[in-house]
């Protein structure tokens, strides 16, 4: 065989070889990629997106977009084709995948995670609306979860109303972690609770709860290997009583950063007029009860998910904006929001057609 022959099936075995390595090989690596956007104003497999009874409401129009990022599953193991094929594709982002899943969480635990900050990103966007609306709304700070093995656990459950800490009334949730945490460890703090299943009765007969007990809890030391302090093993949280029912029907959607966009689609639909003008409008950001707006992660495929189905603009959370506007989508306005007080201001511009001044995004 000549010798040129020879290197030039030689080079094509090795090239074959490296193509087979690539394709078999796993590599420590996630994608991430722009996933669905849904109209919080309009419908979602058949049925309205926010549906509001016991209040009037008035008719919208125009979009305002929650957007999404489909990420690869726990379990799944990238090969290196694959991630060579991300790491080009523009629309798409590769990342370690401890970003998306650390301490080796699995697929099951992110999904419940994931659902758990969706719903309170529902409960949160719905105080804000409200008390942007000046409509009153009850809250009172509860169990949100218990760890599995700690002092509290079958002690303390999840939903328990905590109305005092070693007799200290506790207004919000930061009020029970500063009240256990001023214990040493091993020391007992006493909790004034009305039981979950006595709360859920009062809101469903529209009573004052009847029960409050007093449960004893000895602190433990936390093991997060930080400073040395007491706990007994629960996060607080706050529930919420509304006047008038506000749901929000969208399945197969997680995480806390689809808030602001639920508030403003509750803020529209209860009251006259549009907010958009009826332009498309899309965003993003997390929502607390006082509409203060965080950032959320995958800004950079959301931007790219909303201009893909026409949206004219992008409310982006401050803390976001210098990442997204590195890349903006063309014929896409990056609008910098801080609280739902500035995503309301900017919606007002919009629909007026005043936009030479809104807040824009800037590279950093």
């Amino acid at each position: 065989m000549p010798r040129r022959t020879a290197t030039m099936l030689a080079s094509t075995l090795m090239l074959i070889a490296l193509l087979c390595a690539g394709v078999f090989i796993p590599v420590p690596y996630a994608e991430m990629s722009p996933g669905p956007t849904v109209n919080t104003l309009g419908e979602h497999d058949g049925e309205p997106v926010l549906q509001i009874e016991g209040r009037k409401t008035y008719p919208t129009d125009g979009h305002l977009n929650m957007t999404t990022v489909r990420v690869t599953s726990a379990d799944y193991r990238m090969n290196l084709v694959e991630a060579v094929y991300g790491w080009l594709a523009h629309d798409n982002k590769v990342v370690p995948h401890d970003t998306l899943y650390p301490d080796g969480k699995t697929e099951e635990e992110s999904t419940q995670e994931n659902a758990e900050e969706f719903s309170q990103s529902q409960e949160s966007a719905k105080v804000a609306a409200l008390k942007e609306l000046d409509v009153p709304v009850k809250s009172w700070v509860i169990v949100s979860t218990v760890v599995k093995g700690s002092p509290a656990e079958g002690r303390l459950h999840a939903g328990d109303v905590i109305k005092a800490v070693d007799g200290k009334k506790v207004a919000e949730p930061a009020d029970v972690a500063e009240l256990v945490t001023a214990h040493e460890p091993g020391e007992d703090v006493v909790f004034t609770i009305v039981p979950a299943a006595e709360q859920e009765a009062a809101e469903k007969e529209k009573r004052a709860p009847k029960k409050t007990e007093k449960v004893t809890i000895t602190t433990a030391t936390a093991d997060d290997g930080g400073e040395k302090r007491a706990i007994v093993g629960i996060s607080a949280g706050t529930d919420h009583t509304f006047p008038f029912s506000i749901d929000i029907k969208l399945a197969d959607v997680g995480g806390p950063s689809a808030g602001l966009m639920f508030a403003l689609g509750i803020y529209d639909k209860l009251t006259p007029g549009s907010l958009t003008g009826g332009r498309f409008v899309a965003g993003t950001g997390t929502i607390d009860d006082n509409g203060k707006v965080g950032p959320i992660g995958g800004i950079q495929m959301k931007t790219v998910g909303a201009r893909d189905k026409g949206a004219e603009f992008f409310l982006t959370p401050a803390d976001n904006c210098a990442t997204a506007a590195k890349d903006v989508p063309d014929g896409l306005t990056l609008v910098e929001v801080k609280t739902l007080e500035d995503a309301l201001g900017a919606l007002e511009d919009i629909r007026a057609g005043d936009t030479a001044d809104l807040p824009t995004c800037k590279a950093s």
